[in-house]
């Protein structure tokens, strides 16, 4: 007996696994996965189940606008280390989802109001460093 069923993911681990390499792509991920030792594996494991499947996972909004907001929340929180993860991972993602420096540049100028001009400030040297490493903006302004 044949069955239309599509396969499921074995657990919330894999499912999440799915939404994080789709998301941040295959090498960020080996490389995370990489770091991984006794006193870490706990908490990749968590992120995976609960950020990427439990979150990425809900069907509602889609990559595209939960990109926007990632950027929007690492700036509010001034996790800068993780911006940069999400700028790279918006330049590079799937086409369906992907960022263009246009809407990260949005992204930094309205964070500018709502959280602040120094954080903002600091968000536009970071993009630009990352834009310049993948050539999508020339190193002095035209």
């Amino acid at each position: 007996m044949t069955t239309d069923k599509k396969q499921e993911p074995a657990s919330d681990y894999d499912a999440g696994m799915v939404n994080r390499r789709r998301v941040l792509g295959d090498a960020w991920v080996d490389k995370s996965l990489a770091n991984r030792n006794s006193f870490n594996s706990e908490f990749q494991e968590l992120i995976t189940r609960h950020a990427w499947n439990d979150i990425w996972g809900r069907p509602a909004l889609g990559d595209k606008t939960r990109r926007f907001m990632v950027l929007s929340m690492l700036l509010g929180v001034k996790a800068f280390e993780e911006f940069v993860m999400h700028v790279r991972a918006a330049l590079d993602g799937p086409s369906e989802s992907r960022l263009t420096p246009e809407d990260i540049k949005e992204i930094i100028m309205m964070s500018a109001i709502y959280v602040g001009v120094p954080a903002a400030n600091h968000a536009f040297g970071l993009a630009t460093a990352v834009l310049k490493e993948k050539g999508l903006i020339p190193d002095a302004a035209s």
